[in-house]
């Protein structure tokens, strides 16, 4: 890897434990999510790097994938809160989780943290992502809980935050060798409930796809700021401006010029933890990026 990308990576990597460490206090009871999300952001960009997706808020059962909406006014209760947030340095991503509950369900955090630190203790260049789907599997299954099978961590690579290759959070026969120079995100989801994921019917959170022809004036100056600002990262519809971005913004879903990110929960409506960190795959090891000092 070129020196100079290696920079950017740990500069993300910094500042996003920067950022992180000061938004886990404010998840408290009675706090605001979308405050904690404007808090996130703000501070990310007012560092001089750019959030590389919406802050992720995901409640109890859910997973991943929620962020407030515009004019959200939920607050947290007795939750168990997941905050996953991404920062980019010239496109080069960083990305990091945390779990903070509220709700007095502490093995089950310790659950997710854990199996994060055994998939770090083994990773070096050389080993099969199988290896390390199995040490998150028998950490979180040491607890009596189960790890999310159908979701993965991932790698990284330069305005794509999920890219090859997919790192299981459970044991397979066999997955991808990593090698020197990779950059991936370990993130294992432990829950007390199925082990199984779907889709819901909420998303706040949207990707560009590809261009698309669409008639209206305001969708295709929505198009060109998408693909311009954001590129293939994903973005909030919080962040939209305009009288007619939400209009336009449906427009653009219709043609197929943008795709939803659906919030994922858990089929049975149990809760989920989550722990992640992003890691660069060095010579002799790995170089875990997003922790702080």
């Amino acid at each position: 890897m070129e020196t100079e990308i290696l920079e950017n990576y740990r500069k993300a990597g910094r500042i996003l434990a920067e950022v992180l460490a000061k938004a886990g206090p404010r998840v408290e009871l009675g706090a605001s999510l979308l405050d904690v999300a404007n808090f996130v952001e703000d501070a990310i960009r007012s560092k001089g790097a750019i959030p590389a997706f919406p802050c992720n808020i995901s409640l109890d059962r859910n997973a991943a994938h929620y962020t407030p909406s515009p004019l959200d006014a939920a607050r947290f209760g007795e939750n168990m809160v997941k905050l996953d947030v991404g920062v980019h340095v010239d496109g080069y991503i960083a990305d990091a989780a945390i779990t903070v509950d509220l709700g007095g369900h502490d093995k089950l955090v310790e659950a997710s943290h854990v199996a994060l630190e055994a998939a770090l203790e083994i990773i070096r260049p050389g080993i099969d992502t199988a290896q390390i789907g199995k040490a998150i599997e028998e950490a979180i299954t040491g607890y009596g809980y189960k790890p999310v099978y159908n979701l993965t961590g991932h790698g990284l690579s330069r305005y794509l935050a999920h890219d090859e290759p997919a790192v299981p959070n459970r044991a397979m026969e066999k997955g991808t060798v990593l090698k020197d120079g990779d950059v991936i995100a370990i993130e294992p989801f432990a829950t007390n409930g199925s082990g199984r994921i779907s889709e819901a019917l909420i998303n706040e959170i949207y990707g560009f796809s590809a261009f698309r022809p669409v008639r209206l004036p305001a969708a295709r100056m929505l198009l060109k700021e998408i693909s311009e600002s954001y590129k293939t990262l994903p973005f909030a519809r919080r962040w939209l401006k305009g009288e007619r971005a939400e209009y336009a913004l449906m427009q653009l879903l219709r043609s197929g010029a943008v795709h939803r990110y659906p919030v994922l929960w858990e089929i049975e409506g149990a809760l989920v933890s989550q722990a992640e960190h992003t890691v660069v795959v060095l010579d002799k090891g790995c170089e875990v990026i997003t922790r702080s000092i």
